[in-house]
C-alpha cells in the first residue's frame, strides 16, 4: 500500500512540511488576534497608528503597533519571523551562561533545524552559519539569522502591514489624542 514517505517526491515533502507549520501555528494561536491585544482599555492614538508609518523601528517600539503587527503576521502566516526576532532578542539579553545553552537549543529547533515547527525563511548559508555557531554559543551566535529575518520583515511585511486594510481600519478608527484636539480647538 504506502511505500512511505520515501517515496514522495522533494517538492511534496516540503510542502507537507510547510502545512504541518502553518497548521501547528494555527492551532498553537487560533485566537491571536488584534482584539486580543491585552494593553489596556487604551487604543493608539492617530498620531501614535501614523508614527508607525514613519520607520519599522517606531512600529516595533510601540506595544500596541507590535501588537498590530504581529495579528497581520499572524493573518498571513508569518508570524514566526517576529516570534524568532524576539527570541533572539531575549537570548541575547541573558546574563546567566547556564540559560544560554538552553535558549540557544530551543531556538533553534523550533526555528532553524531541519524538522523546526515554525521553520523561518533564511538561505542555506545563513542556516549552515548559525549551525556552526551552535557549537561554541555566544551571545551573538543567532545574529545574522536575526539580521535577515528583520530585513525580511522591514523591507517585505512592513510595507505590506502599511498597505493593509487593518492598519487603514486602526487609523480610521483611531481618535486624535486630547493634546492634539486642544491645538486643534486653538487654530479654530
Amino acid at each position: 500500500m504506502c511505500k512511505g514517505l520515501a517515496s514522495l517526491p522533494t517538492c511534496c515533502l516540503e510542502r507537507a512540511k510547510e502545512l504541518k507549520a502553518r497548521l501547528g501555528s494555527i492551532l498553537q494561536k487560533a485566537n491571536w488576534n488584534l482584539s486580543s491585544c491585552k494593553i489596556g482599555q487604551n487604543k493608539p492614538t492617530l498620531e501614535e497608528c501614523l508614527r508607525w508609518k514613519q520607520s519599522f523601528e517606531k512600529l516595533l517600539s510601540s506595544k500596541y503597533g507590535l501588537c498590530a503587527f504581529t495579528a497581520f503576521l499572524v493573518s498571513e502566516f508569518s508570524e514566526e519571523n517576529i516570534a524568532f526576532y524576539f527570541a533572539c532578542e531575549d537570548y541575547r539579553s541573558t546574563k546567566s551562561t547556564g540559560k544560554l545553552s538552553a535558549k540557544a537549543h530551543k531556538i533553534y529547533d523550533e526555528f532553524i533545524g531541519s524538522d523546526a515547527p515554525r521553520e523561518i525563511n533564511i538561505d542555506h548559508e545563513t542556516r549552515d552559519i548559525t549551525r556552526a555557531n551552535m557549537l561554541e554559543l555566544s551571545s551573538s551566535c543567532f545574529d545574522l539569522a536575526q539580521h535577515k529575518i528583520y530585513m525580511l520583515m522591514a523591507k517585505d511585511c512592513y510595507p505590506r502591514f502599511l498597505r493593509s486594510p487593518a492598519y487603514r481600519d486602526l487609523v480610521c478608527q483611531a481618535k486624535p489624542s486630547a493634546k492634539a484636539t486642544k491645538q486643534q480647538e486653538k487654530k479654530a
